[in-house]
Order: structure tokens, then C-alpha cells, then sequence
């Protein structure tokens, strides 16, 4: 009789037992009054296109491009369809609208042995003295140019001729492989007059990286400017391009005090 007791006790107590979890479990699983639904909603940035590149250079003509402080002869498109600048004078030509964040494709060539020319990137567009603007350049050398400008009779550096990243016209930045102030290629990969290189340059929130003919091989950081103008570079020598191709990334950390003032 006392085993029959004990063990009925038993029973109801796990019984009990069981049903208070069970209790508990459904309040854990109750939803609160107020949750929000389970069903996603689309956000603004889901609802945007997806980037894509656009030409900045039509093969035509300069439509997207003004002219800055070179001249009328200075800029043109040839019967190849390419664009064609004379080197004369020193002076930019800039993009009709500012960039922020994108990706730029950009083919170019020089004609004369050491030529020198180059991109600005995040630029105010205003030059100075040196009849060239502020901003981030990316440089474009022909590969004799350290030779023809030998200092007693010492080549200059071979870094110059390969995509040297610098903040120009006094920009403020930090090369990641620095030679002073610039940060120079890990690998030598430009090509002489007369063959076409190719540059893709990433460039977002003031760090750009920079691929020569297949490869990233630079980079710079903490650019003072991080929306601006792009400028093309006329300085001294015949220079080609051809594709000239523009992603737009989603804006990032330019505000105020690093966005150049527009031009008017």
C-alpha cells in the first residue's frame, strides 16, 4: 500500500512537472503584440539599379569633357575614333560632373619618348602655378622619361614610369609603398611609346588601388580629397586614349570639408 502511495506521488509530480514546462515553452514561443512581420521589405538601395559602366569618352567627340586651361587644338578625336591630346599646353581638361566612389577603366598610350601625362582623381579642377590642378593623380610616363631627365647623369627612379600614386598640387595622402610622399608600383608593368596600357583603378572613401595590365600592384590611402572632378593631363607630349569607362559606387564617407567646391 505504501509503495502504491510513493509511487502515485511520484507520477503526479512528473506530470505536473512536465505540464509547467510545457506552459513555459508556449510562453517563450508567443510573439509580443507589437513584433514587426516576418516579411522582408525592400529597401531603397535594393530598389536602385545595379551599377553598370558608363563611357565617359563616346569615340566622337569631348561631349562630357571642358576644357580647362589648355586650348581649342590642344583636344581631339581622330579618324581611329581616339582621343587625341598634343601635349601643348601643360593643362587639364575635367569631367563635367564630380565622382565620388567608382571603378574607372582607362587605355592610354604614349607617342614620344618620355611623354608625360596622367589622371586626376577627386580633383578641384583649379589649377595653380604649375598650370595643374589639386587632387589625386595617377600617373602616366613613358618609360624613357627617367633617362631624358637624368640628373647629372644619374636615371631618375624607374618607379616614376609605372603608376606612381601621389596627392598633387599640395592633396594630402599616405602612400601604402611609400618612395617619400608617393607611393610607388610593386612591379614594372607599364609599356613603351606606341603600345596601349590598360589601368583599373578602384577608387572609394580616399583609398585608391590601381591594376596595371592585369594586376594591382598599388595603392594610397587618407586622400584629402574624396569627391571631386576627373581631370585628363596635357604636359609636353602627344598621349592617346581610347576606353574611358566609369562604375559609380554607392556614396560613402565625403561630406563637407572633403568635397571639392563646384566649379562655375
Amino acid at each position: 500500500m505504501r509503495y502504491r502511495s510513493c509511487l502515485l506521488f511520484i507520477l503526479t509530480s512528473l506530470s505536473f512537472g512536465l505540464y509547467a514546462c510545457a506552459q513555459q515553452d508556449d510562453k517563450t514561443t508567443e510573439h509580443p503584440k507589437n513584433a514587426l512581420p516576418t516579411v522582408p521589405i525592400p529597401s531603397q538601395e535594393e530598389s536602385r539599379p545595379d551599377p553598370q559602366f558608363v563611357d565617359l569618352f563616346n569615340g566622337k567627340d569631348l561631349s562630357g569633357w571642358i576644357d580647362v586651361n589648355t586650348s581649342p587644338n590642344t583636344w581631339s578625336v581622330n579618324d581611329e575614333g581616339l582621343l587625341v591630346c598634343t601635349g601643348h599646353p601643360i593643362g587639364v581638361m575635367r569631367s563635367e560632373k564630380m565622382y565620388e566612389n567608382f571603378i574607372l577603366i582607362i587605355e592610354w598610350r604614349h607617342m614620344e619618348a618620355g611623354g608625360n601625362s596622367g589622371i586626376f582623381l577627386w580633383s578641384d579642377a583649379r589649377p595653380e602655378g604649375n598650370r595643374l590642378p589639386k587632387g589625386m593623380e595617377v600617373q602616366m610616363l613613358e618609360l624613357e622619361w627617367p633617362f631624358i631627365h637624368a640628373r647629372n647623369g644619374v636615371p631618375r627612379p624607374l618607379a616614376y614610369v609605372h603608376g606612381e600614386l601621389f596627392g598633387a598640387g599640395g592633396m594630402k595622402a599616405v602612400p601604402d609603398n611609400p618612395r617619400g610622399s608617393r607611393s610607388k608600383s610593386l612591379e614594372h608593368r607599364c609599356l613603351p611609346k606606341g603600345q596601349w596600357n590598360r589601368y583599373v583603378v578602384v577608387a572609394v572613401d580616399g583609398t585608391v588601388k590601381l591594376s596595371i595590365n592585369g594586376k594591382f600592384v598599388n595603392s594610397i590611402r587618407e586622400s584629402g580629397f574624396r569627391k571631386g572632378y576627373l581631370c585628363l593631363e596635357s604636359e609636353g607630349a602627344e598621349i592617346h586614349f581610347r576606353k574611358v569607362r566609369i562604375m559609380e559606387l554607392p556614396g560613402g564617407l565625403a561630406n563637407e570639408m572633403n568635397t571639392v567646391k563646384p566649379v562655375k
